[in-house]
């Protein structure tokens, strides 16, 4: 087993070659992949082959699956969901904004994994941006500012009865429930410190983060977008681009991510695990 490092100023993104994450794996090998994942934020494993049981094994290596509320997962994988976009499919594509994976549950998933099978020549990349470096780097004031505050996050606006994926009007091959459960509300430390690396991370995002408490909408729309715009800069951004049979795993704690579309006419297939995470208290 050998580790990659990063070359991107983000400092994310780890690859993880020469092992075959099909097969069990001993004590010391997952304590180095936990590792790596938790301190490089991505961690990249490629040309992997696996079954969808063998992926199975895997994950619950680094944890008990998480809930997915609101995607319908496989009828006989009911902890694996399917990524599916078909060729002339004209629905926008899953996932195209900035967000940490369910941050509006209690617990949100400290993991997400997806396995790639079909992956079209061209667009398709997923972006991470450093939310623990971009926290790093805010003047003193603004972190002053942002240290006791806490924020209200919700899935009302992708995944109510009135969300975006309820009105978008278009067929979809992924599966997604829409329910009037996305309306209710969880609060989250605007600052979160990561269990395991004892670091500070900035934990808003875009799509789930939906007020500050204790503002007025005005205030509270002003501060989020001014921090949304320090996180989303270039510098703590990593570029994941595909390939097939290519797992990865990134850690919600520590990045928010986002889908990039731009392959229009291909197919594009993976399949996603979540990891069940800790409060963020």
């Amino acid at each position: 087993m050998e580790f990659k490092l990063p070359t991107s100023s983000s400092n994310l993104g780890v690859e993880i070659q020469n092992i075959n994450i099909a097969k069990s794996l001993s004590d010391k090998k997952i304590i180095g992949i936990r590792e790596h994942w938790v301190n490089y934020g991505v961690a990249i494993f490629p040309n992997q082959k696996l079954n969808l049981e063998e992926y199975e094994n895997f994950s619950q290596q680094f944890g008990p699956f998480g809930e997915e509320p609101f995607l319908i997962p496989m009828q006989e994988h009911p902890h694996i969901v399917k990524l599916h976009r078909k060729p002339d499919e004209e629905a926008t594509h899953f996932g195209g904004a900035w967000h940490s994976d369910w941050s509006f549950q209690s617990s949100p998933p400290s993991a997400t994994m997806l396995y790639s099978e079909i992956i079209p020549p061209t667009g398709g990349d997923t972006l991470f941006a450093n939310t623990a470096d971009a926290y790093d780097d805010l003047s003193s004031d603004l972190k002053q500012r942002v240290k006791n505050l806490r924020c209200l996050h919700s899935a009302k606006l992708p995944y109510a009865k009135d969300g975006v994926y309820a009105t978008e009007g278009k067929a979809r091959t992924m599966k997604i429930h829409t329910s009037d459960e996305a309306n209710k509300t969880m609060s989250h430390p605007l600052v979160r410190t990561h269990r395991e690396t004892g670091r500070q991370t900035l934990f808003i995002n875009p799509v789930y983060t939906i007020q500050i408490e204790g503002f007025t909408k005005e205030e509270s729309d002003a501060l989020l977008f001014e921090l949304y715009i320090h996180m989303a800069q270039e510098k703590y951004v990593y570029r994941h681009k595909w390939q097939p049979d290519m797992l990865i795993m990134w850690d919600n704690r520590s990045v928010m991510h986002m889908a990039e579309g731009g392959y229009d006419g291909y197919e594009r297939l993976l399949h996603r695990i979540t990891i069940a995470g800790d409060t963020t208290e």
